[in-house]
């Protein structure tokens, strides 16, 4: 590791601590505060950890004395204007995104020795801890060997990724990975991995961090500022450059109250989503304070900070506070980190209680918590919450839409296995007990175990046509769940454990069974899915599920017990006992009482001390990896899963100027809420798309094509399924999928094949697109994939943050169509030819850029776009071609 910046100390902050048994230098925000003739108290919690980031960072250049001021003196109403540079603690990775960030990497390191620099110059300049979470598959379910047959596939397909990490993991100092079957990235986070207070090099300070998966956000639920970034942003800050970023607004939100009976943290973070997303606190920092805060777990605040991205905002924060270090204690933090993480928090500030003054914010609202009451979210987004009494008239809203676009009217009859029975529009196919969002709870966890209890001893057993699955963030999960007796009955309901990872939640739910995805195809009929996850947007979960409802772990287990959507679970039966009698909900839910005495007798602290003792060593088939050797990555020619990344292939040491793009074709013309999943999936590769062609092309079997999301290493199977994804719905199509038109002769052709002859020809390439473009997980390859399509500019009506910063980090340059007009309010079809202009020679913050749309007959439609370039640094990326090319030119120069 690097020697720490010894800052200026420009308003004479630099003190010291006595904690946790040693003596600490920190950097006083009183003192600060009383330099910088602001009240502290006025500050949101975020806003202090900045300021402390910056006094701590004051090197003259990167972070100046006007940085520092400008957050003193933050007006609450103000636009945001100020650039400021924040520089995490640490960087977080999972395995999807962790791998093409290691891939990126490596080939830095390459070009950094073909251009005479030093290769061990690249190397992360904090720690990096990524965490494999993603890989796992459920393709088998509802037995006792799931588990075990889900690992090996995991290591038959992905063993060459992760010999690629552990060549990683000796080639970078300061980069540790967490081996699969461990757990999920946040849970292990917030379990393990944050200190909430760093001690280091004599110092004490915040802990914060970026990481390459939107939901980062979830250790905000620990009082630890971190969000969400692409692989390329990541890339750049485990190499020193820190993160530019404006300075804030701070949306607060008030709780008071306490959950109701039959309420659970899964309910009120729903009803969380769907106020803020009606608030559009999209690029702002979210913070929750009030006297609700007391009663309300650490594990639910977590569950809300998870869902961050979902309610569009950068952070979700909760301070510091007793639930904190309640919390730590919990769950076998040193009884010396806690007293630091305390005395630092106090001394600092940042301790929240029940008379500590509130913030000023830039808006708020209010909710009691006494409101939530038990909830669904669904069919295609988060944001869309539907109360539980509402549930079944939703349900069949949805099933008239899918019969009206096309879904069999008639249920279609199935035999299998010696079952025989039907599947009709609405039965319930996928029922997942998945993702850190729920499975870090206890509470919804164990009220899951309870009401499988209870359901089994009523004599109810889940129907033949449910994929049940139990895939915990934690292994702490599965202990505590046999220590309180009741993983034989999740068994007994097919809620056997499928492995440690997100599973279903990212699109890794594996095949229905033969004679459910042929009833499904053939129908065809919309199904269902339910889990506790915290995205069911088009196509994630399954491409043959049309419909997905998010749901608290306890919900999933009604939902797979009922088999359909199409039911009032407060009226109608789950189904009946020995005796014939009905078994309602409400006759096997648990009550509080039951759940809490559980969690009491049935979770100790010792336990995550245990199993965490470890967490860096894995298991036999990890051991046995060959992880190679040396500061370089030697390339196999032929590998499907890793490949040398093409970014910096013929890169000068000067960057060539950027000119207008003149000509251009519309790739894609897009509506609303295009997320990255559409841009780039992450589920099934279909073998008849360019990426299954070319994996069958290299002779990859069908069953070994693995999913999108496991070859992120290798940017040809990548760039062929960019908006591939089989909702994706092309205006230049009237096909659903990766379709396009060639242009101007009309050719109908996959997206891919499209782009290619494009590029044959020398046309640059556009994409046109409505509100929350980019919207969802924070993957790289949302811009990586166009922008090796040949993606020279997009114009939407708005963007979701992360992607917008990754278009700019791979060079694409994002637009914004005039306020109040779009591309259908413009007249475009997108079949025009655009020329954009303005940009030549580089492009300044928010400026204008002058788009010319011209029409096959000449026609020509001309408005003003605003360059969505939104800070000065923002500018030099796109200079540079990207975010990459900027830092390695730096380095070189270094």
């Amino acid at each position: 590791m690097p020697t720490p910046i010894q800052s200026l100390d420009s308003f004479g902050a630099r003190a010291s601590l006595e904690a946790g048994g040693a003596t600490h230098t920190i950097y006083r925000l009183d003192r600060a505060a009383d330099a910088l003739g602001c009240n502290l108290s006025r500050l949101p919690f975020t806003l202090r950890v900045l300021l402390e980031n910056l006094l701590r960072g004051e090197d003259g250049t990167a972070v100046t004395r006007e940085q520092i001021e400008a957050v003193g003196a933050w007006q609450a109403q103000a636009a945001p204007s100020q650039e400021i540079a924040f520089r995490p603690a640490r960087v977080l990775l999972q395995d999807f995104t962790g791998v093409p960030a290691i891939v990126d990497l490596a080939a830095m390191r390459d070009a950094m020795a073909e251009l005479g620099g030093d290769p061990s110059r690249i190397n992360p300049q904090q720690p990096v801890d990524l965490v494999i979470d993603h890989s796992v598959q459920v393709d088998e379910f509802g037995g006792d060997a799931a588990f075990l047959i889900n690992v090996t596939r995991e290591f038959e397909r992905n063993g060459e990724r992760y010999q690629f990490l552990r060549w990683g993991q000796q080639a970078f100092e300061g980069f540790r990975v967490v081996p699969p079957g461990t757990g999920i990235v946040h849970q292990v986070n917030l379990e393990y991995l944050a200190p909430v207070v760093f001690s280091a090099d004599g110092a004490a300070y915040p802990d914060t961090l970026v990481g390459t998966d939107s939901h980062t956000t979830m250790i905000n639920g620990l009082g630890v500022v971190g969000w969400g970034v692409g692989g390329i942003e990541a890339e750049a800050a485990m190499l020193g450059q820190p993160v530019s970023m404006l300075i804030p607004q701070v949306f607060g939100v008030r709780l008071t109250g306490s959950l109701p009976e039959g309420a659970t943290g899964t309910d009120l973070v729903l009803r969380v989503v769907e106020l803020l997303r009606e608030r559009n606190v999209v690029g702002k920092f979210v913070e929750f304070f009030g006297t609700g805060l007391t009663a309300l777990p650490l594990a639910a605040r977590a569950t809300i900070a998870n869902m961050c991205p979902e309610y569009g905002a950068t952070v979700g924060f909760f301070p510091v506070d007793d639930e904190t270090l309640n919390y730590l204690r919990f769950t076998g933090r040193s009884e010396e980190q806690i007293a630091l993480v305390e005395a630092y928090c106090r001394e600092q500030q940042l301790f929240r209680t029940d008379d500590t003054p509130d913030p000023e914010y830039s808006e708020m609202l209010e909710l009691d918590l006494g409101t939530i009451e038990p909830s669904l979210a669904g069919p295609k987004r988060p944001q869309d919450r539907i109360s539980l009494s509402d549930a079944q008239s939703s349900a069949r809203a949805t099933i008239a839409e899918e019969v009206e676009a096309g879904a069999t009217a008639a249920p279609v009859s199935v035999s299998s296995n010696g079952d025989s029975y039907e599947l009709s529009n609405g039965s319930v196919v996928i029922a997942a007990i998945t993702s850190c969002t729920n499975t870090s709870n206890p509470e919804v966890m164990v009220a899951a175990g309870l009401l499988a209890k209870n359901a089994v001893e009523r004599g109810l057993r889940t129907p033949p046509w449910v994929k049940t699955s139990l895939a915990p963030g934690s292994r702490v999960v599965t202990e505590y769940l046999d220590e309180a007796g009741l993983t034989p009955y999740l068994d007994e309901l097919g809620f056997n454990l499928v492995g440690y990872g997100c599973t279903t939640c990212i699109g890794n739910s594996g095949p229905l069974p033969p004679a459910v995805s042929n009833a499904v195809d053939g129908g065809p009929l919309a199904v269902a899915a339910v889990l506790s996850g915290n995205r069911n947007f088009e196509a994630r979960i399954s491409n043959q599920v049309r419909a997905n409802y998010l749901a608290s772990p306890p919900l999933v287990v009604a939902y797979a017990l009922a088999g359909h959507m199409d039911v009032d679970l407060a009226t109608q039966p789950l189904g009946t006992d020995a005796d014939g009698a009905p078994v309602h909900l409400s006759d096997i839910w648990p009550d509080e009482q039951e759940v809490a005495s559980v969690i009491q007798s049935s979770i100790r602290s010792q336990m995550f001390r245990e199993r965490y003792a470890d967490v860096f060593t894995g298991d036999e088939q990890w051991a046995a990896l060959d992880s190679g050797g040396g500061q370089r990555f030697g390339w196999v020619e032929d590998s499907t899963y890793v490949r040398h990344a093409p970014y910096f292939q013929g890169l000068d040491r000067e960057p060539a100027e950027r000119g207008a793009i003149e000509g251009a074709r519309v790739l894609a013309l897009l509506g609303d809420s295009v997320t990255t999943d559409h841009i780039s999936p992450a589920g099934a590769i279909a073998p008849d798309s360019p990426a299954g062609r070319y994996l069958a092309e290299h002779e990859v079997a069908r069953r070994d094509f693995n999913s999108y999301g496991s070859r992120r290493g290798n940017h040809e199977v990548m760039v062929r399924g960019a908006f591939a994804n089989v909702r994706l719905r092309n205006q230049l199509v009237e096909r659903e999928g990766g379709w396009t038109r060639h242009l101007p002769d009309g050719e109908e052709m996959p997206i891919y094949d499209a782009a290619e002859q494009y590029r044959a020809e020398g046309v640059p390439l556009i994409v046109l697109a409505g509100r929350e473009y980019g919207s969802g997980s924070s993957r790289d390859w949302a811009a990586k994939g166009p922008s090796l399509l040949g993606v020279r500019a997009a114009i939407a009506q708005s963007y979701e943050r992360i992607h917008r910063s990754n278009l700019i980090g791979m060079g694409i340059l994002p637009l914004e169509f005039p306020s109040g007009e779009s591309a259908a309010s413009l007249g475009l079809t997108g079949e025009e030819s655009f020329d954009i202009t303005g940009v030549e020679g580089g492009v300044e913050p928010g400026q204008d850029v002058a788009v010319r749309a011209v029409a096959a007959d000449g026609a020509e439609t001309t408005f003003t776009a605003r360059c969505r370039i939104d800070t000065p640094v923002e500018a030099e990326y796109y200079r540079h071609g990207g975010i990459l090319q900027y830092v390695l030119r730096g380095l070189l120069e270094e």
